[in-house]
């Protein structure tokens, strides 16, 4: 299985989506620190997360997700997450 997610950090008040075959794993790299990205906090929290068969659609997913569209949907998507966390 292939995965898509989004983490949360509130420090930063920003969100980061990428694409793993162990999200769980991935996770804790991200709070750890080992993510350029997100090294600058180790507050992440995974708020969304999908599965794939394919490492191609998994992929094809996240570039969609990181998108003008791709960014539109999420916020229809996870409108309510973004609410409750952002208080």
């Amino acid at each position: 299985m292939y995965y898509i997610y989004i983490i949360f950090s509130k420090k930063l008040n920003k969100k980061y989506i990428g694409f793993t075959n162990n999200v769980n794993r991935r996770l804790e790299q991200h709070k750890s620190g080992k993510s350029k990205f997100t090294s600058k906090a180790k507050d992440w929290n995974l708020i969304y997360y999908e599965a794939f068969l394919t490492k191609k659609d998994a992929y094809s997913e996240e570039k969609f997700l990181k998108s003008g569209k791709g960014r539109e949907r999420l916020k229809f998507l996870l409108f309510d997450t973004m609410e409750t966390i952002g208080k």
